[in-house]
């Protein structure tokens, strides 16, 4: 690579802008410690005239991003749109054909595209790196990488997204409804204004669960159809009963080797409040690994906006500029293997039930009975009369149980004329 390195930067949103500019201050840092000067000599975007917090060189902007591979020639090319198909694979695809190193922090893309894109990067000996598609500002890809490289991983989890996290936190906080909590977040920038569904339905933290798979297992970027929920049936009623029973409820992303077998989840858990993960809050992120020789190890960090997000993509920057090529998975293609995958329905966990019914006698135990028909046994009830109403609230924790024993007997309480909505269910950690 020559001492000046020519950058496009595809996507000028609000991850995009802020990198541009953060690049443009600190263009003589990245020359002290890497000994290469930086030329941003393209950027691209849907609107040329869109109000952005930092300023933009008009002259080296482009409407169309593919007129860029024509008409200027680039050493490194950061991909910030953000979307897993159409013209952010395109844009990545084009790259890699024509030896041109790519930066992105988009999972989506990684999680759906990431093995034939590591192929392509890899036969054109340049670098694919995406260090910021997982945990924001967390190095956790380049520690399983190259700090743990040598480890035999067996699990990681942890909170992948920080939207979800900082709502649960303020649920709890403030005792104030998802609703109202989801619209200060918005206010905040922790929450798409638009759409926020891909943070609440737990598919954001879904994308980076399969890239932390691949690269914790080394094997191919699984496809099999996983357990995936979100927090938007969390009711702040859970929350406080949660509290109550000294547990807080946390979205956890899992991937695990169970038997040989590759397992992967999300889903809002219910944790202990004396445990590590129980006590990251607000917006923040964690990693844990289990591994051996190495045992436990744990990352936690600012886990969404455009500075952390910006941190990891300067970071890739810097290790590419500090010469060689590195196997986007940290192993070959070639040798990342296609690894056998759990059934869901062994899935074991014990489970919170929320029933919410007719306050009159043999509810109760009619739901303990249909219970044991489906081999769950009961290790705790609590029940709150609403005598005014004639309603009472039913929690019932369970020993653990299969998914599909869950899953089963949920179905047949939509039949029971004495409870008024469907039950709510929340994992217990194990």
């Amino acid at each position: 690579m020559n001492d000046i390195v020519n950058v496009a930067i595809i996507g000028l949103g609000q991850i995009g802008i802020y990198l541009y500019n953060e690049i443009n201050i600190k263009k003589k840092e990245i020359e002290n410690k890497t000994g290469k000067k930086i030329k941003i000599i393209a950027i691209s975007a849907k609107n040329k005239n869109k109000k952005r917090k930092f300023k933009i060189d008009n002259k080296i902007f482009y409407s169309n991003p593919l007129k860029i591979f024509k008409e200027k020639n680039i050493d490194i090319l950061f991909e910030c749109i953000g979307l897993s198909d159409g013209i952010s694979k395109k844009i990545v695809e084009k790259s890699l054909i024509n030896k041109i190193h790519v930066i992105t922090p988009n999972k989506a893309l990684i999680a759906k595209h990431g093995d034939y894109l590591s192929k392509l990067a890899e036969r054109n000996n340049v670098n694919l790196e995406f260090e910021a598609s997982v945990a924001g500002g967390i190095p956790i890809i380049r520690s399983i990488k190259e700090g743990l490289a040598t480890n035999k991983i067996y699990k990681v989890y942890g909170i992948l997204n920080g939207t979800t996290n900082y709502i649960l936190t303020e649920m709890e906080k403030s005792g104030e409804s998802f609703d109202n909590v989801l619209k200060k977040a918005q206010q905040l920038g922790y929450a798409e204004p638009g759409n926020p569904k891909l943070d609440l339905n737990g598919f954001d933290a879904f994308s980076k669960v399969r890239i932390l798979s691949a690269l914790s297992f080394n094997n191919l970027i699984s496809k099999n159809k996983c357990i995936m929920e979100g927090i938007e049936n969390i009711d702040i009623k859970d929350i406080k009963i949660a509290s109550q029973l000294n547990l807080r409820i946390k979205l956890l992303g899992i991937s695990e080797i169970i038997n040989g077998k590759l397992f992967e989840t999300v889903h809002p858990c219910l944790v202990n409040k004396n445990t590590y993960i129980a006590n990251v809050n607000g917006v923040m992120n964690a990693v844990i690994t289990y591994g051996k020789p190495v045992g436990e190890s744990i990352l936690q960090g600012e886990g969404a906006g455009p500075g952390a997000t910006s941190s990891s993509l300067l970071s890739d920057l810097l290790s590419i500029l500090r010469g060689g090529v590195k196997k986007p998975f940290g192993l070959s293609s070639i040798k990342r293997k296609k690894v056998k995958v759990l059934n869901n329905n062994d899935y074991t966990n014990s489970l919170y039930l929320r029933f919410e019914v007719k306050d009159k006698s043999g509810v109760l135990s009619s739901i303990t009975n249909r219970l044991a028909k489906f081999k769950i046994s009961v290790k705790r009830i609590i029940q709150t009369p609403d005598k005014k109403n004639k309603k009472a609230t039913i929690v019932i924790i369970t020993h653990k149980t299969s998914e599909i024993n869950s899953k089963k007997c949920l179905s047949v309480f939509k039949k029971n004329k004495n409870i008024l909505k469907l039950p709510t269910l929340i994992r217990l950690y194990n």
